[in-house]
């Protein structure tokens, strides 16, 4: 549908990285959300807006739904035009949750944004233009670990400088994922700077339902490729690999997501129904609600592009419709109804880490270490 949406399903959802999320372990065992004082049988979401910063509309997308709607986190896109703006409301509102949404590409195709760290200092991320690659498998092919971590690093100074300190740490088009050593230097910066990184170390049923939607022969290629006559034996393999990453992450002092549900940026609108806010609203609504009543108990967060669209955005991306629908389902009086009829409990990334450091030094006694070597180290 839009070339955003490829990059996420070949590379966030069935990349190496999310391709080792194919742990279906019980959802008996303990979730991360009753390891941070939850009850068991708590389902527990953060309502997450992507791509703050990336343009006007975007910007005012996610505070239209933070502000008069159910969302209530945000991750900030430092390379782009319009981080100012909202970093300025971010300052006057510090109750807002809000991270930063780790950019290392540039996607589209007359709206483009380089590096933090400058060109000089992370050349393998930039192509000729000295803008930041277009799709993550040009990044994989041209950029060294070393330059990924120089980008984190400088994406995090540039928000300390300018007064805004994150309470996250997420991935645009899940770059940070596609490689074991990007995704070690995602890691270890995160736990050196104390700020909690996107990871879905549980049972990740709602990230194994979408997974599930889109061809798995194509990843014949991937180095730890699920097609094929050994998909058995892989598949319980990636079981112990999520649990093995997903635990490090726990015992370095960070909180841990039991599931991540992306499922929106799957949703086309009717052809044959008007293109009315109202329809629209209604329609992603109606989406929404079948999807989270099929969330299993623990902490997801739910990714959405939220976006109060003007003319101009249509000389950005063709995928406006998609995420003016995302705005419009998170102010929709019927879903907030839903979300506590269903008894949801919603919260932020600032209470997660709250709650990860009450509890303190109790960490996991049994990690795979070398299930965690034979991949993270090699």
């Amino acid at each position: 549908m839009f070339t955003r949406f490829h990059h996420i399903v070949k590379f966030f959802w069935l990349s190496f990285f999310f391709v080792f999320m194919w742990n279906n372990f019980s959802i008996a065992q303990q979730t991360y959300a009753e390891r941070l004082g939850w009850k068991k049988g708590d389902r527990v979401l953060i309502l997450h807006v992507d791509d703050v910063g990336m343009s006007y509309d975007s910007n005012q997308g996610a505070i239209e739904a933070i502000e008069n709607g159910v969302a209530n986190s945000m991750s900030v896109m430092m390379p782009c035009p319009w981080v100012p703006p909202i970093v300025k409301y971010i300052k006057e509102h510090p109750e807002v949750d809000a991270g930063l949404h780790i950019t290392l590409t540039s996607e589209w195709k007359s709206y483009r944004w380089g590096p933090v760290a400058g060109q000089r200092r992370v050349p393998g991320l930039t192509d000729k233009d000295g803008c930041l690659w277009k799709d993550v498998d040009l990044v994989r092919k041209h950029a060294t670990a070393k330059e990924v971590g120089r980008e984190i690093k400088a994406q995090i100074a540039k928000a300390r400088k300018m007064g805004f300190h994150p309470t996250h740490l997420d991935s645009h088009m899940g770059t940070v994922f596609s490689k074991p050593s990007y995704l070690m230097k995602y890691m270890k910066i995160g736990r050196k700077e104390g700020i909690p990184i996107m990871f879905p170390g549980g049972h990740n049923s709602m990230l194994l339902a979408q997974v599930r939607m889109h061809d798995l022969s194509k990843l014949n290629d991937s180095k730890f490729s699920l097609a094929g006559d050994q998909a058995t034996e892989k598949l319980n393999y990636m079981m112990k690999l999520a649990r093995s990453v997903g635990k490090k992450v726990w015992n370095s002092g960070l909180p841990v997501l039991d599931d991540l549900n992306g499922m929106s940026i799957e949703w086309k609108f009717p052809d044959d129904t008007e293109n009315t806010d109202e329809n629209l609203q209604k329609w992603i609504t109606q989406q929404y609600e079948e999807n989270l009543s099929k969330i299993k108990p623990g902490i997801t967060m739910v990714i959405m592009h939220c976006t109060k669209t003007t003319d101009s955005f249509k000389e950005i991306s063709k995928s406006g419709n998609q995420r003016r629908g995302d705005m419009l389902a998170m102010v929709d009086p019927r879903l907030r109804k839903f979300l506590e009829d269903q008894g949801f409990i919603l919260t932020t990334w600032k209470e997660i880490m709250e709650r990860r450091q009450k509890v303190g030094p109790k960490k996991f006694k049994h990690v795979n270490q070398d299930i965690l070597k034979s991949v993270l180290f090699n």
